[in-house]
């Protein structure tokens, strides 16, 4: 019995010299957690819930109903309150219109909304159109 209980011990030596199982993959370590001043929020453009993403991303995928929401940065959106209800939208600016996601009326945005071209706002003088006359 001395020699099956050597070999048993042997084999057992082996198994755990020869590594982990076939198949097996080491856990790999947590994403680090951004810092709050990193972070930045916005609402799911479908279901209306607050998300929070790291800031520079350009798009975010809501967690609920999984809807990809374009980022915009504050410089990148005007703000109009609806005709019909009184809400406060935000638009990208150059939208003609924005449609209330709590009444569905669509309000036009008005000339005194509109975002001046980027060139006037940095003082440089506007492009001339390339019109064909």
């Amino acid at each position: 019995m001395e020699n099956r209980e050597i070999e048993s011990m042997e084999n057992q030596e082996e198994n755990e010299e020869a590594g982990p199982p076939p198949g097996w993959q080491p856990i790999p370590p947590p994403l680090p957690v951004p810092s709050p001043s990193e972070m930045a929020q916005m609402v799911c453009g479908s279901c209306r819930r607050l998300l929070a993403y790291p800031r520079g991303a350009r798009h975010v995928k809501c967690s609920c109903c999984q809807t990809v929401n374009f980022v915009l940065e504050a410089h990148q959106v005007g703000q109009v309150k609806c005709a019909s209800c009184a809400v406060l939208l935000m638009y990208p600016y150059g939208a003609p219109s924005v449609r209330c996601s709590s009444c569905r009326f669509v309000t036009e945005i008005g000339d005194h909304n509109r975002r001046a071209p980027w060139s006037v706002q940095q003082g440089q003088p506007t492009p001339p159109s390339n019109t064909v006359r």
